[in-house]
């Protein structure tokens, strides 16, 4: 299997075949309709790279925001495990339920 670069070289080589002035016109149009099918490859293999690279930076963000999260939830059960000190009364103060006259 050609590697991106092979194609690439390979339509430069034929890119500078078709400008030569002595090539036939039955030359020039099948060095034309080569062209046209590697660059429609090419093409397709750049779309397919671009997606490759969306996807794993998109995987990345998630990775992201994921640790995030985790860290907010660490930092929120870190928070709720601590009893929360209610001293609104003193033993003296306490409220019987009888009133004292």
């Amino acid at each position: 299997m050609k590697t991106f670069e092979d194609n690439l070289q390979r339509l430069e080589e034929l890119t500078s075949a078709i400008k030569q002035s002595d090539i036939s016109l039955e030359d020039a149009l099948k060095t034309f309709e080569e062209g046209i099918t590697l660059a429609k490859k090419m093409e397709k293999d750049i779309d397919d790279m671009e997606s490759k690279i969306q996807i794993l930076m998109n995987a990345q963000d998630l990775e992201v925001e994921d640790d995030k999260a985790e860290k907010k939830d660490k930092k929120t059960a870190k928070k709720s495990s601590v009893e929360p000190a209610l001293d609104l009364f003193t033993p003296s103060e306490e409220v019987t339920g009888t009133r004292n006259s």
